[in-house]
């Protein structure tokens, strides 16, 4: 998913830092410190965290034969959260708390893990079946609940 692409946009600024970010992961070159530390300026130290789970490998896109794309993410703690990058929504508590209730934040590192991955293009991909992508939706609300 293109950067530019969001049905929903984020502040011009973290857009413009993401597409920056984006050409120099085109051109082979690693993300100048100037970005980083941009990135760091604008979400604090989420941004650490988020570049840690992308370092780690926890972003997978789960696409189904429909067009539907959710994004998992396997947090710090070991659980793992459905992130959808089109509406900017992640399912931890820390998205519903500081994004949703307070509004402190942009975004939890989930969600800038997954933003961060399509950029450097270390997102795993995963192709499923529409059912098994509706199980992965209804476990997700199931573990809400629980």
């Amino acid at each position: 998913m293109a950067v530019a692409a969001r049905a929903l946009t984020l502040p011009a600024v973290v857009e413009e830092l993401l597409s920056e970010m984006a050409a120099a992961a085109r051109d082979g070159a690693p993300i100048p410190d100037e970005h980083l530390l941009s990135l760091k300026f604008v979400f604090g130290s989420s941004a650490v965290q988020a570049l840690d789970l992308v370092d780690r490998h926890s972003v997978t896109l789960i696409s189904s034969p429909s067009g539907r794309r959710v994004y998992q993410v396997l947090g710090s703690s070991g659980r793992t959260y459905v992130c959808l990058a089109s509406c900017h929504y992640c399912s931890c508590p820390a998205f519903a708390f500081s994004v949703l209730r307070k509004g402190d934040s942009l975004l939890c590192k989930h969600l800038l893990a997954v933003y961060l991955s399509q950029v450097m293009r270390t997102c795993q991909q995963l192709s499923v079946s529409d059912k098994q992508l509706t199980d992965v939706l209804l476990m997700e609300k199931t573990q809400e609940a629980s």
